[in-house]
């Protein structure tokens, strides 16, 4: 069974602009089916497609599963069929011993930065870097899901 722990937090801008950096990743992804109990998702990047089927959200659990696709059927099924889509750039970094994946986000989500990690297990230990402010894993306008259809520009508190 395919099982994702993740755990997100927002990014201090002015600290991640000194960040020695690898050339980031773009990513266009859209929403095929997007429920309370469960999300199909395409996410495309210019070398790879992906058909990603997550379940409902469990803590910071959830059930995950995602396929390799032809990166010409993921522009075609999200050019017919996305309901709704965020474009950002994705920068892979390692910070002692783990993976963190950062988000610069594009569009109508101009101006939000996130981190996310994921763990082995809920209650793993990880060590933060500098720029790592607060934690919004429990905060749903941050799912990738909600900001395609309530983006970050049309929030008045931008906490």
């Amino acid at each position: 069974m395919g099982v994702e722990i993740e755990r997100k937090f927002l990014v201090d801008k002015d600290k991640w602009a000194h960040v020695i950096k690898p050339t980031g990743t773009h990513y266009r992804q859209g929403y095929l089916l997007d429920e309370a109990k469960r999300i199909i998702r395409v996410r495309t990047t210019d070398k790879q497609g992906f058909l990603t089927i997550k379940g409902i959200t469990n803590g910071i659990t959830r059930k995950e599963y995602e396929y390799k696709i032809p990166v010409e059927e993921g522009v075609e099924l999200l050019d017919a069929f996305a309901e709704s889509e965020v474009e950002k750039i994705r920068y892979k970094i390692t910070f002692e011993g783990k993976l963190w994946e950062v988000d610069e986000f594009h569009g109508d989500n101009t101006g939000l930065l996130m981190a996310e990690i994921e763990l082995q297990h809920e209650d793993e230990a990880f060590i933060k870097p500098d720029w790592i402010t607060i934690e919004v894993s429990n905060d749903g306008r941050y799912y990738n899901s909600n900001l395609s259809k309530n983006p970050f520009k049309n929030w008045g508190n931008k906490s």
